[in-house]
Protein backbone atom coordinates (compact mmCIF):
# COMPACT_ATOMS: atom_id res chain seq x y z
CA UNK A 1 0.00 0.00 0.00
CA UNK A 2 1.26 3.47 -1.16
CA UNK A 3 2.00 5.93 1.59
CA UNK A 4 -0.88 8.04 0.47
CA UNK A 5 -3.09 5.59 1.05
CA UNK A 6 -1.82 4.23 4.69
CA UNK A 7 -2.51 7.59 5.76
CA UNK A 8 -5.62 8.23 4.17
CA UNK A 9 -6.72 4.62 5.69
CA UNK A 10 -5.01 5.93 8.94
CA UNK A 11 -7.78 8.68 9.13
CA UNK A 12 -10.72 6.94 8.24
CA UNK A 13 -9.06 4.70 11.25
CA UNK A 14 -8.79 8.02 13.88
CA UNK A 15 -12.21 9.08 12.79
CA UNK A 16 -14.17 5.64 13.72
CA UNK A 17 -12.09 5.55 16.94
CA UNK A 18 -13.01 9.55 17.17
CA UNK A 19 -16.95 8.24 17.25
CA UNK A 20 -16.37 5.41 19.61
CA UNK A 21 -15.02 8.04 21.91
CA UNK A 22 -17.25 10.43 21.07
CA UNK A 23 -19.67 7.23 22.53
CA UNK A 24 -17.54 6.64 25.85
CA UNK A 25 -16.92 3.51 24.16
CA UNK A 26 -13.13 3.79 25.35
CA UNK A 27 -12.21 0.10 24.54
CA UNK A 28 -12.65 0.66 20.89
CA UNK A 29 -11.31 4.24 20.75
CA UNK A 30 -8.05 2.69 21.97
CA UNK A 31 -8.33 -0.70 19.42
CA UNK A 32 -8.65 1.73 16.63
CA UNK A 33 -6.44 4.95 17.60
CA UNK A 34 -4.14 1.89 17.61
CA UNK A 35 -4.70 0.30 13.92
CA UNK A 36 -4.48 4.02 12.83
CA UNK A 37 -0.93 4.07 14.59
CA UNK A 38 -0.08 0.67 12.64
CA UNK A 39 -0.49 2.60 9.33
CA UNK A 40 0.85 5.71 10.57
CA UNK A 41 3.31 5.72 13.51
CA UNK A 42 4.22 9.30 13.44
CA UNK A 43 1.25 11.02 13.92
CA UNK A 44 1.64 12.80 17.02
CA UNK A 45 -2.25 13.66 17.06
CA UNK A 46 -3.27 9.62 16.95
CA UNK A 47 -0.62 9.29 20.52
CA UNK A 48 -2.48 12.37 22.16
CA UNK A 49 -6.07 10.81 21.35
CA UNK A 50 -5.02 7.33 22.50
CA UNK A 51 -3.37 8.95 25.63
CA UNK A 52 -7.15 10.69 26.33
CA UNK A 53 -8.74 7.51 25.53
CA UNK A 54 -6.50 5.47 27.74
CA UNK A 55 -6.95 8.39 30.86
CA UNK A 56 -10.55 8.06 30.69
CA UNK A 57 -9.73 4.35 31.26
CA UNK A 58 -7.16 5.18 34.35
CA UNK A 59 -4.45 3.45 32.57
CA UNK A 60 -2.12 6.28 33.47
CA UNK A 61 1.00 4.92 32.82
CA UNK A 62 0.03 3.85 28.99
CA UNK A 63 -1.37 7.36 28.85
CA UNK A 64 2.21 9.18 29.74
CA UNK A 65 3.82 6.94 26.92
CA UNK A 66 1.36 7.74 24.48
CA UNK A 67 1.61 11.76 25.45
CA UNK A 68 5.38 11.83 25.77
CA UNK A 69 5.88 10.01 22.17
CA UNK A 70 3.58 12.62 20.56
CA UNK A 71 5.94 15.39 22.02
CA UNK A 72 8.90 13.32 20.46
CA UNK A 73 7.27 13.68 17.11
CA UNK A 74 5.64 17.41 17.40
CA UNK A 75 7.17 19.34 20.41
CA UNK A 76 4.95 21.92 19.95
CA UNK A 77 1.56 20.01 19.82
CA UNK A 78 -0.13 21.99 23.24
CA UNK A 79 -2.67 18.92 23.68
CA UNK A 80 0.40 16.79 24.07
CA UNK A 81 2.05 18.78 26.96
CA UNK A 82 -1.92 19.02 28.58
CA UNK A 83 -2.54 15.14 28.15
CA UNK A 84 1.63 14.35 29.45
CA UNK A 85 0.52 17.11 32.67
CA UNK A 86 -2.71 15.13 33.40
CA UNK A 87 -1.44 11.73 33.46
CA UNK A 88 1.97 12.82 35.66
CA UNK A 89 -0.77 14.63 38.32
CA UNK A 90 -2.51 10.91 38.03
CA UNK A 91 0.47 9.14 38.97
CA UNK A 92 1.27 11.61 41.72
CA UNK A 93 4.26 13.22 39.76
CA UNK A 94 3.55 17.01 40.63
CA UNK A 95 6.92 18.26 39.61
CA UNK A 96 6.84 17.09 36.20
CA UNK A 97 3.31 17.94 35.99
CA UNK A 98 3.55 21.57 36.67
CA UNK A 99 6.14 21.84 34.05
CA UNK A 100 4.02 20.96 31.59
CA UNK A 101 0.66 22.57 32.60
CA UNK A 102 3.54 26.17 32.64
CA UNK A 103 3.70 25.39 29.22
CA UNK A 104 0.27 24.99 28.77
CA UNK A 105 -1.06 28.17 30.34
CA UNK A 106 2.68 29.88 28.40
CA UNK A 107 1.01 29.35 25.34
CA UNK A 108 -2.69 29.59 25.88
CA UNK A 109 -2.77 31.98 29.01
CA UNK A 110 -6.94 32.73 28.30
CA UNK A 111 -7.18 28.75 28.45
CA UNK A 112 -9.36 28.68 31.66
CA UNK A 113 -9.21 25.11 32.34
CA UNK A 114 -5.36 24.87 31.94
CA UNK A 115 -4.84 27.57 34.31
CA UNK A 116 -7.25 26.06 37.31
CA UNK A 117 -5.24 22.98 36.95
CA UNK A 118 -1.76 24.90 36.46
CA UNK A 119 -2.99 26.70 40.13
CA UNK A 120 -4.28 23.32 41.87
CA UNK A 121 -0.81 21.20 41.00
CA UNK A 122 1.16 24.51 41.93
CA UNK A 123 -0.74 24.49 45.01
CA UNK A 124 0.11 20.45 45.67
CA UNK A 125 4.03 20.90 44.95
CA UNK A 126 4.20 23.99 47.28
CA UNK A 127 1.90 21.91 50.00
CA UNK A 128 4.61 19.01 49.98
CA UNK A 129 7.35 21.30 49.79
CA UNK A 130 5.77 22.48 53.69
CA UNK A 131 5.10 19.20 54.59
CA UNK A 132 8.91 17.60 53.84
CA UNK A 133 10.12 21.23 55.69
CA UNK A 134 8.59 20.40 58.72
CA UNK A 135 8.90 16.51 58.69
CA UNK A 136 10.95 15.43 61.63
CA UNK A 137 12.23 11.56 62.68
CA UNK A 138 9.98 12.08 65.87
CA UNK A 139 6.74 9.62 65.90
CA UNK A 140 3.76 11.63 64.50
CA UNK A 141 1.32 13.07 67.07
CA UNK A 142 -2.20 11.22 66.26
CA UNK A 143 -5.24 13.33 65.95
CA UNK A 144 -7.15 11.88 68.60
CA UNK A 145 -4.57 13.37 71.35
CA UNK A 146 -5.48 16.58 70.01
CA UNK A 147 -9.41 15.71 70.33
CA UNK A 148 -11.44 17.19 73.05
CA UNK A 149 -14.90 15.18 71.98
CA UNK A 150 -16.28 14.88 75.63
CA UNK A 151 -16.92 18.53 75.52
CA UNK A 152 -18.18 19.09 71.99
CA UNK A 153 -21.42 20.61 71.83
CA UNK A 154 -24.73 18.94 69.94
CA UNK A 155 -26.82 21.90 69.63
CA UNK A 156 -30.26 21.95 70.42
CA UNK A 157 -31.60 22.72 66.52
CA UNK A 158 -29.63 19.34 65.92
CA UNK A 159 -32.52 17.04 65.00
CA UNK A 160 -30.04 13.80 63.55
CA UNK A 161 -29.19 10.84 64.56
CA UNK A 162 -26.88 10.51 67.50
CA UNK A 163 -24.86 7.58 69.09
CA UNK A 164 -26.40 6.11 72.28
CA UNK A 165 -24.70 6.15 75.14
CA UNK A 166 -21.56 6.71 72.62
CA UNK A 167 -22.06 3.76 71.04
CA UNK A 168 -24.08 2.90 67.31
CA UNK A 169 -26.77 0.86 67.43
CA UNK A 170 -28.92 -0.64 64.49
CA UNK A 171 -31.23 2.34 65.21
CA UNK A 172 -28.42 5.00 64.64
CA UNK A 173 -27.69 3.71 61.70
CA UNK A 174 -31.29 3.39 60.28
CA UNK A 175 -31.48 7.12 61.31
CA UNK A 176 -27.73 7.83 59.71
CA UNK A 177 -29.04 6.06 56.18
CA UNK A 178 -32.41 7.89 56.07
CA UNK A 179 -30.34 11.51 57.20
CA UNK A 180 -28.08 10.36 54.66
CA UNK A 181 -30.55 10.06 51.88
CA UNK A 182 -31.88 13.78 52.43
CA UNK A 183 -28.17 14.85 52.23
CA UNK A 184 -28.22 16.26 55.40
CA UNK A 185 -25.06 16.18 57.50
CA UNK A 186 -24.15 14.09 60.82
CA UNK A 187 -23.37 16.06 64.15
CA UNK A 188 -19.21 16.58 63.77
CA UNK A 189 -19.24 15.38 67.47
CA UNK A 190 -21.03 11.99 66.28
CA UNK A 191 -18.63 11.70 63.02
CA UNK A 192 -15.73 12.32 65.63
CA UNK A 193 -16.75 9.83 67.88
CA UNK A 194 -17.26 7.00 65.05
CA UNK A 195 -13.73 7.51 63.79
CA UNK A 196 -12.10 7.22 66.90
CA UNK A 197 -13.64 4.05 67.81
CA UNK A 198 -13.46 2.56 64.15
CA UNK A 199 -9.79 3.28 64.41
CA UNK A 200 -9.62 1.40 67.97
CA UNK A 201 -11.58 -1.65 65.76
CA UNK A 202 -9.15 -1.66 62.36
CA UNK A 203 -5.87 -1.35 64.60
CA UNK A 204 -5.92 -4.02 66.25
CA UNK A 205 -6.74 -6.23 63.07
CA UNK A 206 -3.57 -8.44 61.50
CA UNK A 207 -2.84 -7.29 57.58
CA UNK A 208 -4.61 -10.59 56.75
CA UNK A 209 -7.60 -11.39 57.92
CA UNK A 210 -8.42 -14.42 57.76
CA UNK A 211 -11.73 -16.27 58.63
CA UNK A 212 -14.13 -19.40 58.20
CA UNK A 213 -17.04 -19.61 56.93
CA UNK A 214 -19.34 -22.57 57.66
CA UNK A 215 -21.81 -23.88 55.70
CA UNK A 216 -25.37 -22.55 57.39
CA UNK A 217 -28.47 -24.91 56.62
CA UNK A 218 -32.26 -23.65 56.83
CA UNK A 219 -32.03 -20.26 56.92
CA UNK A 220 -33.29 -16.91 55.42
CA UNK A 221 -30.85 -15.48 53.72
CA UNK A 222 -31.20 -11.69 52.36
CA UNK A 223 -29.26 -9.40 49.66
CA UNK A 224 -29.90 -6.37 52.70
CA UNK A 225 -27.24 -4.78 54.52
CA UNK A 226 -27.05 -6.19 57.48
CA UNK A 227 -27.47 -10.22 57.35
CA UNK A 228 -27.73 -12.26 60.66
CA UNK A 229 -26.79 -15.51 58.59
CA UNK A 230 -23.60 -13.95 56.79
CA UNK A 231 -20.74 -11.59 56.15
CA UNK A 232 -20.06 -8.73 54.09
CA UNK A 233 -16.55 -7.92 52.79
CA UNK A 234 -16.19 -4.82 50.76
CA UNK A 235 -13.58 -4.48 48.42
CA UNK A 236 -11.65 -1.11 48.29
CA UNK A 237 -12.54 2.15 47.17
CA UNK A 238 -14.90 3.73 49.23
CA UNK A 239 -13.95 7.26 48.66
CA UNK A 240 -12.96 10.33 45.54
CA UNK A 241 -15.69 8.94 43.05
CA UNK A 242 -18.97 11.00 43.69
CA UNK A 243 -20.03 13.91 45.88
CA UNK A 244 -21.16 11.83 48.71
CA UNK A 245 -18.21 10.03 49.64
CA UNK A 246 -17.85 10.81 53.44
CA UNK A 247 -21.64 9.58 53.79
CA UNK A 248 -20.31 6.21 51.89
CA UNK A 249 -17.55 5.73 54.18
CA UNK A 250 -19.20 6.76 57.29
CA UNK A 251 -21.89 4.63 56.79
CA UNK A 252 -19.52 1.41 56.20
CA UNK A 253 -17.70 2.25 59.43
CA UNK A 254 -20.81 2.75 60.87
CA UNK A 255 -22.08 -0.98 60.13
CA UNK A 256 -18.07 -2.39 60.83
CA UNK A 257 -19.01 -0.80 64.57
CA UNK A 258 -22.30 -2.27 64.54
CA UNK A 259 -21.20 -6.24 63.13
CA UNK A 260 -17.13 -6.05 63.60
CA UNK A 261 -16.72 -9.83 63.39
CA UNK A 262 -19.43 -9.93 60.21
CA UNK A 263 -18.72 -6.53 58.46
CA UNK A 264 -15.32 -6.03 56.56
CA UNK A 265 -13.53 -3.29 55.04
CA UNK A 266 -10.00 -3.85 52.61
CA UNK A 267 -7.88 -0.73 51.90
CA UNK A 268 -8.24 0.18 48.29
CA UNK A 269 -5.51 2.45 46.03
CA UNK A 270 -8.01 5.22 47.03
CA UNK A 271 -8.00 5.03 50.69
CA UNK A 272 -4.67 6.99 50.33
CA UNK A 273 -3.45 10.52 50.61
CA UNK A 274 -2.21 11.08 47.49
CA UNK A 275 -5.28 10.06 45.61
CA UNK A 276 -7.54 11.85 48.17
CA UNK A 277 -5.59 14.86 47.28
CA UNK A 278 -6.07 14.27 43.47
CA UNK A 279 -9.59 12.86 43.04
CA UNK A 280 -11.92 14.67 46.03
CA UNK A 281 -12.24 13.22 48.87
CA UNK A 282 -9.35 15.34 51.23
CA UNK A 283 -11.50 18.68 49.79
CA UNK A 284 -15.01 16.95 50.49
CA UNK A 285 -14.22 16.20 53.98
CA UNK A 286 -12.83 19.96 54.62
CA UNK A 287 -15.89 21.46 52.59
CA UNK A 288 -18.21 19.45 55.02
CA UNK A 289 -15.78 19.40 58.38
CA UNK A 290 -12.53 20.42 58.69
CA UNK A 291 -8.78 19.79 57.91
CA UNK A 292 -8.03 17.93 61.29
CA UNK A 293 -11.50 15.74 60.38
CA UNK A 294 -9.60 14.64 56.99
CA UNK A 295 -6.14 13.73 59.08
CA UNK A 296 -7.98 11.43 60.73
CA UNK A 297 -10.06 10.04 58.14
CA UNK A 298 -5.80 9.41 56.96
CA UNK A 299 -4.92 7.80 60.20
CA UNK A 300 -8.09 5.49 59.74
CA UNK A 301 -7.24 4.65 56.26
CA UNK A 302 -3.95 3.43 57.25
CA UNK A 303 -5.17 0.71 59.67
CA UNK A 304 -7.43 -0.84 56.73
CA UNK A 305 -6.31 -4.43 56.46
CA UNK A 306 -4.60 -5.10 52.96
CA UNK A 307 -6.21 -8.73 52.25
CA UNK A 308 -8.53 -11.48 53.76
CA UNK A 309 -8.37 -15.00 52.86
CA UNK A 310 -11.92 -17.24 53.28
CA UNK A 311 -11.37 -20.93 54.45
CA UNK A 312 -7.73 -21.19 53.61
CA UNK A 313 -8.92 -21.52 50.15
CA UNK A 314 -9.65 -18.09 48.77
CA UNK A 315 -7.61 -14.51 48.94
CA UNK A 316 -9.22 -11.32 48.46
CA UNK A 317 -7.67 -7.84 47.71
CA UNK A 318 -8.17 -5.05 46.18
CA UNK A 319 -5.37 -4.74 43.40
CA UNK A 320 -3.96 -8.06 42.54
CA UNK A 321 -0.45 -10.10 42.45
CA UNK A 322 3.09 -9.16 43.09
CA UNK A 323 6.16 -7.93 41.31
CA UNK A 324 8.20 -10.96 42.18
CA UNK A 325 7.39 -14.36 42.40
CA UNK A 326 7.46 -16.49 45.83
CA UNK A 327 5.43 -14.28 47.98
CA UNK A 328 3.60 -16.18 50.92
CA UNK A 329 0.31 -15.12 52.88
CA UNK A 330 2.57 -14.85 55.50
CA UNK A 331 4.20 -12.08 53.85
CA UNK A 332 1.30 -10.13 53.66
CA UNK A 333 0.68 -11.12 56.95
CA UNK A 334 4.22 -9.38 58.04
CA UNK A 335 3.01 -6.20 56.32
CA UNK A 336 3.29 -3.16 58.36
CA UNK A 337 0.94 -1.24 56.83
CA UNK A 338 0.28 1.46 59.46
CA UNK A 339 1.86 4.29 56.47
CA UNK A 340 1.17 5.46 52.64
CA UNK A 341 1.94 3.05 50.22
CA UNK A 342 5.40 2.55 49.10
CA UNK A 343 5.86 2.90 45.36
CA UNK A 344 6.68 -0.77 44.74
CA UNK A 345 6.51 -4.09 46.74
CA UNK A 346 4.17 -6.24 48.34
CA UNK A 347 1.45 -3.90 49.85
CA UNK A 348 2.03 -1.39 46.82
CA UNK A 349 1.01 -4.30 44.62
CA UNK A 350 -2.29 -5.44 46.64
CA UNK A 351 -3.17 -1.93 46.08
CA UNK A 352 -2.44 -1.59 42.45
CA UNK A 353 -1.20 -4.63 40.45
CA UNK A 354 -3.39 -6.04 37.14
CA UNK A 355 -4.25 -9.37 35.22
CA UNK A 356 -3.41 -9.75 31.73
CA UNK A 357 -4.33 -12.29 29.32
CA UNK A 358 -0.86 -13.54 28.47
CA UNK A 359 1.26 -15.23 30.30
CA UNK A 360 4.23 -13.26 32.99
CA UNK A 361 4.46 -9.99 34.08
CA UNK A 362 4.75 -6.14 31.99
CA UNK A 363 4.96 -2.77 33.24
CA UNK A 364 1.52 -1.38 34.56
CA UNK A 365 -0.86 0.26 31.99
CA UNK A 366 -1.35 2.59 35.55
CA UNK A 367 2.44 3.24 35.86
CA UNK A 368 2.81 1.73 39.11
CA UNK A 369 3.04 -2.06 40.22
CA UNK A 370 2.54 -4.28 37.17
CA UNK A 371 0.23 -6.66 35.83
CA UNK A 372 0.40 -10.39 35.97
CA UNK A 373 -0.31 -13.26 33.78
CA UNK A 374 -2.31 -16.98 34.28
CA UNK A 375 1.16 -18.12 35.11
CA UNK A 376 1.76 -15.90 37.43
CA UNK A 377 -1.42 -16.59 39.21
CA UNK A 378 -0.93 -20.65 38.87
CA UNK A 379 2.22 -20.36 40.53
CA UNK A 380 1.02 -18.01 43.70
CA UNK A 381 -2.02 -20.39 43.97
CA UNK A 382 0.14 -23.71 44.05
CA UNK A 383 2.56 -22.07 46.38
CA UNK A 384 0.06 -21.03 48.96
CA UNK A 385 -2.60 -23.97 48.65
CA UNK A 386 -5.49 -21.38 47.83
CA UNK A 387 -8.42 -22.21 44.84
CA UNK A 388 -8.29 -18.40 43.38
CA UNK A 389 -8.30 -15.07 44.01
CA UNK A 390 -10.87 -12.28 44.29
CA UNK A 391 -9.66 -8.92 42.95
CA UNK A 392 -11.31 -5.67 42.15
CA UNK A 393 -9.54 -2.23 40.93
CA UNK A 394 -11.29 -1.98 37.60
CA UNK A 395 -13.89 -1.29 35.72
CA UNK A 396 -15.91 -4.50 34.14
CA UNK A 397 -18.85 -4.03 31.23
CA UNK A 398 -20.76 -7.14 32.81
CA UNK A 399 -19.52 -5.75 36.40
CA UNK A 400 -17.49 -9.03 37.02
CA UNK A 401 -14.91 -11.11 35.09
CA UNK A 402 -13.73 -14.13 35.12
CA UNK A 403 -9.96 -14.92 33.80
CA UNK A 404 -6.41 -17.12 34.45
CA UNK A 405 -8.99 -19.95 33.57
CA UNK A 406 -11.00 -19.30 36.88
CA UNK A 407 -8.41 -18.22 38.70
CA UNK A 408 -8.61 -14.53 38.95
CA UNK A 409 -12.16 -13.09 39.04
CA UNK A 410 -12.97 -8.82 39.42
CA UNK A 411 -15.66 -7.54 41.20
CA UNK A 412 -16.21 -4.24 40.18
CA UNK A 413 -19.74 -3.08 41.98
CA UNK A 414 -20.09 0.42 40.70
CA UNK A 415 -22.81 0.75 37.61
CA UNK A 416 -22.35 3.10 35.06
CA UNK A 417 -19.18 4.33 36.47
CA UNK A 418 -18.41 8.32 36.68
CA UNK A 419 -21.97 8.72 35.28
CA UNK A 420 -20.34 7.96 32.02
CA UNK A 421 -18.92 4.51 31.25
CA UNK A 422 -22.55 2.70 31.39
CA UNK A 423 -21.29 -0.92 32.75
CA UNK A 424 -23.30 -3.14 35.13
CA UNK A 425 -22.66 -3.28 38.75
CA UNK A 426 -21.79 -6.87 40.49
CA UNK A 427 -21.20 -8.55 43.59
CA UNK A 428 -19.98 -11.99 44.65
CA UNK A 429 -22.11 -14.61 47.04
CA UNK A 430 -20.13 -17.21 48.43
CA UNK A 431 -21.26 -20.48 50.35
CA UNK A 432 -18.91 -22.02 52.76
CA UNK A 433 -20.05 -25.38 51.22
CA UNK A 434 -17.86 -24.71 48.44
CA UNK A 435 -16.97 -21.27 48.16
CA UNK A 436 -18.09 -21.62 44.47
CA UNK A 437 -18.97 -17.83 42.99
CA UNK A 438 -22.08 -16.55 42.59
CA UNK A 439 -22.86 -13.45 40.49
CA UNK A 440 -25.48 -11.06 41.17
CA UNK A 441 -25.78 -8.15 38.53
CA UNK A 442 -27.11 -4.66 38.88
CA UNK A 443 -27.64 -1.63 36.96
CA UNK A 444 -27.37 2.33 37.96
CA UNK A 445 -30.00 3.46 39.78
CA UNK A 446 -30.57 7.02 41.69
CA UNK A 447 -29.69 6.23 44.78
CA UNK A 448 -26.97 6.67 47.16
CA UNK A 449 -24.46 3.73 46.69
CA UNK A 450 -22.57 2.29 49.51
CA UNK A 451 -19.37 1.27 47.71
CA UNK A 452 -17.13 0.12 44.82
CA UNK A 453 -16.54 -3.27 45.52
CA UNK A 454 -18.66 -6.14 47.38
CA UNK A 455 -18.91 -9.88 48.46
CA UNK A 456 -21.37 -11.30 50.15
CA UNK A 457 -20.05 -14.30 52.07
Amino acid sequence: MAEEEQNASAEKLKEKANNYFKDKDYENAIKYYTEALELNPSNAIYYSNRSLAYLRTECYGYALVDATRALELDKNYIKGYYRRATSNMALGKFKAALKDYETVVRVRPNDKDAKMKYQECNKIVKQKAFERAIASDELKRSVVDSLDIENMTIEDDYAGPKLEDGKVTLKFMKDLMAWFKDQKKLHRKCAYQMLVQVKEVLSKLPSLVEITLKEVRGSNESSDLVLTSGSQLFNGDFVDRGSFSLEVILTLFGFKLLYPEHFYLLRGNHETDNMNQMYGFEGEVKAKYTAQMFQLFSEVFQWLPLAQCINNKVLVMHGGLFSEDGVTLEDIRKIDRNRQPPDSGPMCDLLWSDPQPQDGRSVSKRGVSCQFGPDVTERFLEQNKLQYIVRSHEVKAEGYEVTHSGKCITVFSAPNYCDQMGNKGAYIHLRGSDLKPEFHQFTAVVILFLANNFLHI
